[in-house]
């Protein structure tokens, strides 16, 4: 009989590498999820949805998503994300495990339906999973499927190969700064040209193949509500991020995922007197968007001005706004393709013209003075649960207790 030592208390503290966080802190996660919450209940309710599914919805704009809808709009709630526990005293489990239990706790407190599904959402057994529940315990019918997946890899379902993502330019190779989270220093990035299998994988894992999956799925298993609505994320930013973004193997993605969004609005507008929604989100502090090259010296001017302007967001600042004021509200603001634009503050020329004037004088010895990346930093930090205000980072935490908690 094989004996398995229990788990030791443990202070637990930040390990990054390069721009990836190695470690989260439960208590610092616990402490987040909570801060999201009193965001939304100190910034008003709104008449929104009441069964909602969350496809990444763990952590950044996904995490957001849900706790405006379950505490803005009284919202059942499902998410599906791919994490993991704790394993060893070294894998003390991923921010986004934390975030879905401590999310589910307070849902609950509140009354609410909140089930946490773990896995891959690529997959066609875990659509399987999803409307099987809808059926037998969400009430038969769901109101709103926000997709919010970021992934480096995508299994088809069908035939089963596998897919990589990349981030690359095309056409040509892209130079420019970019920031060493670990090192707190910028560097010279190079963002090499991608080729033509690359682009079409990249479309294959981040475009709206698996999105419209997802609403097929639902759709022939019945459990769409008149008027359900189904949004995904994209990004356009401004000409400073198109070269490396909107430019390049990402926007091929997103643009996909547009056309796959124009094909189901009209099919949901016939059945279900439904739509789909492209929302065109601000640049933030994510996990993904910390490793899109360049992109974090870009985010780290942005902040600089937006601040001074009182104009920065945080993700569950965005998408509240997003979900009260524009999706569920009377301010909705579409460009000429039909997308929601809730990024419309990023992109105004005087703060264009300021982030462009402060990207043109960033060199390794001043980034710190000119732009905000102190900001950036610490929402970064705090995506895996530090530097919260109230968290004793030197206590040791129980790691025997935590490992029994599920999401």
């Amino acid at each position: 009989m094989t004996i398995v030592a229990a788990l030791p208390k443990i202070a637990i503290k930040p390990v990054l590498k390069g721009n990836i966080a190695r470690a989260a802190h439960p208590i610092g996660c616990e402490a987040s999820v909570e801060e999201q919450i009193g965001f939304v209940k100190a910034n008003g309710h709104y008449n929104g949805p009441k069964k909602a599914v969350i496809l990444g919805a763990s952590s950044s704009y996904g995490l957001a998503s849900r706790i405006s809808l379950a505490f803005g709009s009284n919202a059942d709630t499902i998410g599906v994300s791919f994490e993991r526990g704790i394993t060893s005293p070294e894998q003390t489990g991923t921010a986004g495990w934390w975030n879905n239990i401590f999310f589910k706790k307070e849902a609950e407190k509140a009354g609410l339906l909140a089930k946490n599904f773990i896995g891959d959402a690529f997959s066609t057994e875990m659509k399987e999973q999803v409307v099987q529940y809808i059926k037998e315990e969400f009430g038969g019918k769901i109101d709103i499927l926000v997709y919010s997946l970021a992934s480096p890899k995508r299994i088809d379902p069908q035939t089963g190969t596998v897919y990589t993502s990349c981030i690359k330019s095309i056409g040509e190779e892209v130079r420019d700064f970019s920031i060493n989270l670990e090192k707190q220093e910028i560097f010279e990035q190079v963002v090499e040209p991608a080729t033509e299998k690359e682009i079409a994988d990249t479309v294959k894992v981040m475009g709206g193949e698996d999105w419209e999956l997802w609403i097929q799925a639902l759709m022939e298993a019945g459990v769409l509500a008149e008027g359900f609505k189904t949004v995904l994320y994209s990004y356009l930013g401004p000409e400073i991020t198109r070269p490396f973004y909107s430019g390049g193997t990402l926007g091929q993605a997103k643009a996909h995922a547009a056309q796959t969004s124009d094909r189901m609005n009209q099919m949901l507008k016939e059945k279900v007197n439904g739509e789909s929604v492209i929302c065109v989100s601000k640049a933030v502090t994510t996990k993904a968007s910390a490793v899109i090259p360049i992109l974090p010296v870009y985010a780290s001017a942005l902040y600089k001005v937006m601040i001074e302007k009182g104009l920065h967001e945080t993700p569950i600042m965005h998408k509240h706004r997003f979900f009260k004021e524009m999706l569920y509200g009377d301010k909705r603001e579409y460009d000429e393709n039909g997308y929601l634009r809730p990024d419309s503050w990023e992109l105004r020329e005087d703060v264009q013209a300021e982030v462009k004037a402060i990207i043109d004088q960033v060199t390794p010895d001043n980034f710190r003075e000119l732009t905000a990346v102190d900001v950036f930093t610490k929402e970064f930090m705090q995506l895996n649960g530090f530097l919260f205000d109230g968290v004793n980072y030197e206590e040791e935490i129980d790691l025997e207790a935590l490992s029994q908690l599920r999401p």
